[in-house]
């Protein structure tokens, strides 16, 4: 008779248990090794990416900023008088010579003054006139008059001689020579004070006649001060340049002493550049520059620094040395580069696109020579343009990459096709 065999469940039972168990932790241990496993590299082109090697040499430490060409030599043409602008001769960008009408005012007041003032001129003519004929006709009356006293007194004169030769004969009684003779003075008494009347009548018309014509030289002098400020109503450059601005419009009322426009001289020219106000610091006075006018690169020097900044950026003028390029205008606008210094037996390399700042660490990926690329942490120096020192984390000869990396910044390692 058989008997069950009971003992060959729990055996089964327990290697079930144990089988279950086991690959429980086997699961768990595949999930946590995927969880704890690091992404693959990406693979990148490498014909994409910007490339350099770190040298060791002569590092040209230098600022770069934007700006346009000035003219060194600059004029404001005011406006002399008040007015109405009537006419506008010319346009922003037009030749102008001295005499070149920029402008014409009206001012009927001004106008209006010129013309009164020459009838004034004219009355006082016709007065003039006028009196000179009134005094020629007295003046000629007292010289008939005196010249008949001067006929009265000879014959007075001669009666008197002939009484006398008759008194002396006899002839005549002392009585009527005396009374020749004192005729004879009386006249020429009488003669005398009428010539000193008519001496001193000439002088009081002389004296009348310059007054006239004096007021006349007024009203003349007055007369071409109006005219001049008439025609002052047309604004002339006076100066021979380019026109660069022009602050009027037709129909606008000006007063006296308005800045209408501003004339430049085309051939002297300089250029001001707009440097960032953390870069400027080391800039000084005569450092060598070159403006960049996208047809040359025209050497020059620093030779003022603007001592404020605004909007974050510092003016610096920089004078361009030799003959300017065709197309080299005023308010062109212009790149240009100031050289700060030179740094010999410096450890550089080309500038990352990222933002560099000197002083600081920043992380760049250096190619290894397996093709891969690696994040490493370099510690910067001084900055320029185009170079950035290196003072920690490569040496000369490594390679790294200076594109911006930005897409990659969740991964330390790539993949160089």
């Amino acid at each position: 008779m058989d008997r069950p065999r009971t003992e060959v469940a729990p055996i089964k039972r327990i290697r079930r248990i144990a089988l279950v168990t086991a690959f429980v932790l086997v699961a768990s241990a595949g999930t946590y090794g995927l969880k704890t496993l690091k992404p693959a590299a990406p693979a990148v082109e490498r014909g994409t990416l910007w490339p350099d090697k770190v040298k060791r040499g002569t590092m040209l430490r230098d600022v770069r900023g934007t700006g346009s060409l000035v003219p060194i030599d600059f004029r404001w043409i005011p406006s002399s008088r008040e007015g109405l602008v009537e006419n506008i001769n010319v346009r922003v960008g037009d030749t102008v010579s001295p005499n070149t009408i920029i402008a014409e005012l009206s001012n009927p007041e001004l106008i209006q003054s010129m013309e009164d003032t020459l009838l004034q001129i004219r009355v006082a003519e016709a007065d003039l006139a006028n009196t000179r004929a009134a005094l020629e006709d007295s003046t000629m009356n007292h010289q008939i008059q005196i010249a008949a006293l001067q006929n009265t007194t000879r014959l007075l004169h001669l009666q008197a001689a002939t009484d006398e030769e008759l008194h002396k004969k006899g002839l005549n009684s002392s009585l009527v020579l005396k009374k020749s003779q004192l005729e004879a003075e009386t006249s020429a008494a009488q003669l005398e004070r009428e010539e000193q009347r008519v001496a001193i009548m000439l002088r009081a018309a002389a004296a009348q006649l310059q007054a006239q014509e004096v007021r006349i030289e007024q009203y003349r002098a007055n007369y071409y001060l109006r005219k001049r400020q008439v025609d002052e109503l047309k604004i002339r450059a006076g100066v021979s340049g380019v026109l660069q601005q022009l602050a009027i419009e037709r129909g606008q009322r000006i007063a006296a002493g308005t800045s209408i426009a501003k004339v430049a001289e085309p051939g002297h020219l300089k250029a001001e550049l707009k440097i960032p106000e953390t870069q400027a610091k080391d800039i000084l006075l005569g450092q060598a520059a070159s403006v960049d006018t996208h047809t040359a690169i025209v050497p020059g020097h620093v030779v003022h620094i603007d001592p404020a900044a605004i909007q974050g950026t510092v003016t610096v003028d920089v004078q361009l040395e030799g003959e300017l390029p065709a197309g080299a205008r005023p308010d062109l606008s212009v790149a240009g580069n100031i050289e700060i210094e030179r740094l010999s037996n410096a450890l550089y390399v080309g500038r990352p696109v990222t933002t560099a700042q000197p002083d600081t660490s920043i992380q760049i990926f250096k190619i290894l020579s397996s093709g891969e690329a690696v994040r490493t942490r370099v510690r910067i120096g001084r900055v320029s343009v185009n170079s950035v020192e290196i003072l920690q984390g490569l040496v000369e000869g490594d390679e790294v990459i200076l594109s911006d990396m930005s897409n990659w910044d969740a991964f330390d390692r790539l993949r160089l096709n």
